[in-house]
C-alpha cells in the first residue's frame, strides 16, 4: 500500500480515532511524525500520543493549519462548537492548499459541516475544502470494520480515493449516497451491538440450562463466528443456510418456532428503524 504524502490530523482522540491511528500505522500508510492529534482532554491526548508516538497540537486550529487531511472525530453533540472555532480561527479564505475534511461524527450531515466551513467563501475556496462523511463501526479496532462514506460536490475522485485508502486499513468500505447514511448507521454502525446482544442472550440461556458461563460463552461465540464464515465462504444467503440446518421436527425448528411466535424479526426491524431515526435526529442541532 502506498503511503500518503500528506499529514493526517485528528480533531478528537477517542476510541475510533485511536483505532484509525493504529490501523494507519500498522499498514504503513503514514509515519507517526505525519500524524497529529488534538483533544479537549489533555489526559486523553497524552495517552494516545505516548501510545503511538504521534505529535500533539496545541489546539484544533493548529491541526487544520498543519495537516492536509483533517479527521473530525468528535462527539456529534459538540461538532458545531468545534466547526465554529475552526471557521473563526483558520482563515479558510486565505488557504492556498487543499484541506480534505473527513467526518466520523454520527448523524451529522455534510450540509451542517458546510454551513460552518463555507460561510462567506467563494466557490473556488470551497473547492479547497472537500468534505467526506463516514460511518465506521467498532470492529475497525481489530481490522474487521465496515465504513460507509459519501462526499460533497467539492470532493473529487482523488479525495474519495484518499478517504478509501485510509478507511480500508480498518476493514471494508462502501460508497453510498448521503440519504442512505442513516440506514448505514442503523445497520452497520450500531450493528455490532446487536450481535453482542444476541450473544448475551445465548450465553445466559446456556447458563440457565446448566452450563458454566465460560463454556456457554465459547459455544455461543464459536457458533456465530462459524455462521458468518459459512455465509462468507459458501456465498449463500442467511435464509438459505438457515433452511438447510432447520430439519423438520428437529431442535432448530423448535427454537425458530419460538422466535417467530415472539415476532423477533419484527422486533429487530423496529430496533434498527429506531437507530436510523436517532441518526436523523442528530442532524438537527437542537436535538443533538
Amino acid at each position: 500500500m502506498n503511503t500518503l504524502n500528506q499529514k493526517i490530523g485528528f480533531i478528537g482522540a477517542g476510541n475510533m480515532a485511536e483505532a484509525m491511528i493504529g490501523a494507519i500505522l500498522r499498514a504503513g500508510l503514514a509515519a507517526p511524525e505525519n500524524i497529529r492529534i488534538s483533544d479537549a482532554s489533555t489526559k486523553r491526548r497524552d495517552e494516545v500520543q505516548n501510545a503511538y508516538n504521534v505529535s500533539a497540537a496545541a489546539d484544533n486550529p493548529e491541526i487544520v493549519i498543519s495537516c492536509g487531511i483533517v479527521v473530525l472525530s468528535v462527539k456529534p453533540q459538540i461538532i458545531d462548537d468545534v466547526l465554529q472555532e475552526l471557521a473563526q480561527s483558520c482563515g479558510f479564505k486565505d488557504l492556498s492548499v487543499k484541506r480534505l475534511f473527513i467526518s466520523i461524527a454520527a448523524g451529522i450531515p455534510i450540509s451542517r459541516i458546510e454551513k460552518h466551513l463555507y460561510n462567506g467563501l467563494p466557490e473556488e475556496a470551497k473547492n479547497c475544502l472537500p468534505v467526506i462523511r463516514v460511518m465506521p463501526n467498532t470492529p475497525a479496532l481489530v481490522g474487521a470494520g465496515m465504513s460507509g462514506m459519501c462526499a460533497n460536490a467539492c470532493a473529487d475522485k482523488s479525495d474519495l480515493e484518499t478517504a478509501r485508502k485510509i478507511l480500508s486499513v480498518m476493514g471494508k468500505v462502501i460508497v453510498t449516497q448521503e440519504d442512505k447514511m442513516d440506514a448505514v448507521t442503523a445497520v452497520s454502525g450500531s450493528g455490532p451491538a446487536y450481535g453482542f446482544y444476541l450473544l448475551e442472550a445465548m450465553i445466559d440461556a446456556g447458563v440457565k440450562l446448566g452450563l458454566e458461563r465460560e463454556t456457554a460463552s465459547e459455544l455461543a461465540q464459536t457458533a456465530l463466528f462459524g455462521a458468518l464464515r459459512l455465509i462468507e465462504e459458501q456465498k449463500e444467503t442467511p435464509e438459505s443456510l438457515r433452511t438447510k440446518v432447520t430439519s423438520p421436527g428437529g431442535t432448530t425448528e423448535a427454537a425458530i418456532r419460538v422466535l417467530d411466535q415472539n415476532n423477533v424479526k419484527e422486533a429487530i426491524s423496529a430496533a434498527i428503524a429506531a437507530a436510523a431515526q436517532r441518526s436523523r435526529s442528530l442532524s438537527a442541532p437542537e436535538n443533538a
